[in-house]
């Protein structure tokens, strides 16, 4: 199974990286490589996260601030969208 970064969910990850990156590139990396890590491994276990606040979606929370938004299709798992925790949604 494919995982497909929707274009809106990598500038909304490239976003964060940049936004935490201006205190701490570490950090920075830190967070934008477990988000990477934590969406590949999402074939093996696509429906272990909880079920959207949206319609057909799903949400995997992470670091624990941290939303990846995520739809379960046929042949492929979707990121839609990436979100800090405090950002209104949807």
């Amino acid at each position: 199974m494919l995982v497909d970064w929707r274009p809106r969910a990598e500038r909304k990850l490239d976003k964060i990286h940049e936004y935490i990156s201006k205190d701490s590139i570490d950090a920075a990396d830190f967070v934008q490589e477990s988000i990477l890590a934590a969406a590949a491994a999402l074939p093996d276990h696509p429906y272990v996260y909880r079920e959207g606040r949206v319609p057909n979606m799903r949400e995997m929370v992470l670091l624990p601030n941290y939303i990846v938004v995520y739809r379960v299709k046929r042949d492929r798992i979707q990121i839609v969208n990436v979100l800090h925790s405090r950002r209104r949604y949807p």
